[in-house]
């Protein structure tokens, strides 16, 4: 599989997410099979206007290939020169524009998903873009602004016009948000109306759920986003399942949660233990997803300030949670 250039290991590809996937979050899935990773989007303004924290979020880990750095933004030429910066800080194998976020805060500035109401500047931006990396430029949109205006397939047309190399559609409109049920007929439209590839996102929770959005849209990648949350082995599950027809089990409790201390040891390698420990209320709450008997430990979680605290209480956690 390739994307312009840049080819892939296998078909799955991990979302990009706010607040979600840092550095930590990228190298643990990367290491549990997924074939490309996105930084959290960035602003294309902060990059021009030199703000300090924004390159931190291009921080690539060792090894860290094929990658993409996503931005957003909604004029052209801002956009051209963001992507160039973005290009620069990260070492990025790949350019991706965010044209899906459905945030408030991103579409009451006219970027993110609400560039699906304006698909002619769409194309301008991909167009900018393009002109201005020498790398693969690929765009993340959703189905259209909402049920009265889904245009995701002229929306595609008009970005594989400007020069996308590949396309990831999620299959819910804006005023969805995360809503509902994701669309996959309107993805599969997108698959036939275009001749680059297509990512499939919206609804895989499950190796099972790749496979059968694959075979539903026609996609050539998946690319999944909460199902990875506290389950990088997502990943290596759906490979197993795609090239085998089999699907292995979660690895034991024991070694999940172990997997969760090593990446909040790397988040805090990268941005300080005291941050790290503040994201891990919500990263080993997701690991504990679905274990039963957790409550008391998930809001022990919450108080946790050292590195020490937590190896403690997961320690005590594996005594106390049998599979």
């Amino acid at each position: 599989m390739r994307i312009g250039s840049v080819e892939l290991k296998n078909r799955l590809i991990l979302a990009p997410m706010a607040g979600v996937t840092d550095l930590a979050f990228r190298q643990i899935c990367r290491e549990h099979g997924a074939g490309l990773t996105v930084t959290e989007m960035v602003s294309a303004k902060a990059l021009i206007y030199g703000d300090r924290k924004t390159p931190r979020l291009l921080t690539l880990g060792p090894g860290e290939h094929p990658v993409s750095a996503q931005i957003f933004g909604s004029d052209p030429d801002c956009m051209a020169r963001g992507a160039a910066l973005a290009a620069a800080y990260s070492g990025c194998d790949i350019i991706d524009i965010n044209m899906g976020c459905p945030a408030p805060k991103i579409v009451n500035n006219g970027d993110g998903s609400a560039l699906m109401k304006s698909p002619a500047l769409a194309a301008q931006i991909v167009a900018a873009v393009k002109r201005a990396v020498d790398l693969p430029v690929t765009v993340k949109f959703r189905k259209g602004w909402d049920l009265d205006s889904v245009n995701c397939v002229e929306f595609a047309r008009r970005c594989e016009d400007a020069g996308a190399d590949m396309l990831a559609v999620h299959g819910r409109t804006r005023s969805q948000q995360y809503e509902g049920k994701a669309d996959w007929d309107a993805i599969a439209a997108v698959k036939q109306a275009v001749s680059v590839p297509v990512a499939a996102n919206g609804d895989v929770f499950t190796p099972e759920d790749a496979r059968r959005i694959l075979d539903h849209t026609g996609a050539d990648l998946v690319m999944i986003g909460r199902g990875s949350l506290g389950d990088p082995w997502i990943f290596e599950r759906t490979n197993a399942l795609l090239e085998t027809g089999e699907t292995p089990p979660l690895p034991p409790f024991a070694e999940r949660i172990d997997t969760a201390v090593r990446q909040i040891e790397l988040a805090a390698a990268d941005k300080g233990e005291r941050v790290a420990l503040l994201e891990a209320r919500k990263h080993v709450n997701w690991y504990l997803k679905g274990v039963p008997r957790v409550r008391e430990f998930k809001q022990r979680v919450s108080a946790l300030e050292r590195l020490d605290e937590l190896y403690a209480l997961t320690e005590e956690m594996k005594r106390q949670i049998a599979d």
